[in-house]
């Protein structure tokens, strides 16, 4: 029987959950062992102070290494691009929604300087650009901890991750899904990623629930991410669609306060995502993007 990793938020359930079903959906039986990670422990403190990503992720990956779990389901744009040595990403299995969502009503008639609540720097700087009224919140916590903030008033509004809300059965409390041209998603954003040894009975289970297609669009979109140097603690955004065989990426690089935004679209063959990332990046890089993620980041 296989191991499967996955945080213990009613979000990281559901997902190891759905991936579990869809294995034994394969006649392959597993089981799901909860992992506290350092990020679960302190999750109210801002993603600045705890470390950045991997602070949801390296007890897991720890637990692939020892031999305790099998495979680790995580949502992708957690990630980081840069994996452990030994580990792998051995699927991507179809992708949900990837956008943004606010939940307290539309953006457009939320009234001016109300409390609107993300932890997202990406998210922040696009808020801002679109309505520099508003009161932009730090906002902390798993998603039913987020939309009770709201309920008791503490904000008048707060973004998601569409996927989360609708996944968890809350498509309903949805009061607009932005599209990516009005604000441009993170990397990865909707998918899951299935994290393995390279070899062995986790990855070779994995395998049978990756879809190229949905691979194709995050391997672009975190080519792009790794490229600029960037994770979360930067307002970094992008987005990949297939169309017939031919892919494209959206990036966007935003300075914090919303001043500012650079944003490129280009396309590509689709079976070589990662120089298509790659490429867009050093566009956004030509174009300022290093001077507004304030980094020294200057590739030839």
């Amino acid at each position: 029987m296989l191991v499967i990793g996955s945080r213990g938020s009613q979000l990281a359930l559901w997902q190891a959950n759905y991936i579990k079903d869809r294995l034994e959906g394969r006649g392959v039986e597993s089981r799901i062992e909860i992992i506290h990670t350092k990020g679960d422990k302190i999750l109210d403190s801002p993603l600045s102070k705890l470390g950045g990503k991997g602070v949801f992720t390296r007890e897991i990956e720890d637990a692939l290494l020892d031999g305790r779990i099998d495979l680790a389901v995580h949502s992708l744009k957690d990630l980081p691009t840069e994996m452990p040595k030994g580990l792998t990403v051995a699927a991507v299995p179809q992708r949900a929604d990837p956008l943004d969502a606010i939940v307290g009503g539309k953006l457009r008639d939320i009234p001016r300087g109300a409390r609107v609540g993300t932890s997202s720097l990406r998210r922040i700087a696009q808020l801002r650009r679109m309505r520099p009224d508003l009161e932009i919140k730090d906002i902390r916590g798993n998603i039913d901890t987020r939309i009770n903030k709201v309920e008791k008033g503490e904000y008048e509004a707060i973004v998601l991750a569409a996927a989360g809300l609708k996944r968890l059965g809350w498509q309903d409390i949805i009061s607009e899904v932005f599209r990516a041209d009005k604000m441009l998603p993170a990397a990865g954003q909707g998918a899951l990623g299935i994290e393995t040894l390279l070899s062995g009975p986790g990855h070779d289970a994995a395998a049978q629930l990756d879809d190229p297609w949905s691979r194709f669009c995050v391997t672009a979109e975190r080519a792009l991410l790794e490229e600029l140097g960037g994770g979360c603690q930067v307002p970094i955004g992008a987005y990949s669609t297939v169309e017939n065989t031919e892919l494209f990426l959206t990036g966007g690089v935003f300075a914090p306060d919303g001043s500012e935004m650079i944003r490129f679209t280009a396309a590509g063959d689709c079976t070589k995502p990662m120089e298509l990332g790659r490429s867009v990046a050093q566009v956004l890089l030509k174009r300022g993007a290093a001077r507004l993620l304030g980094t020294d980041v200057g590739h030839a």
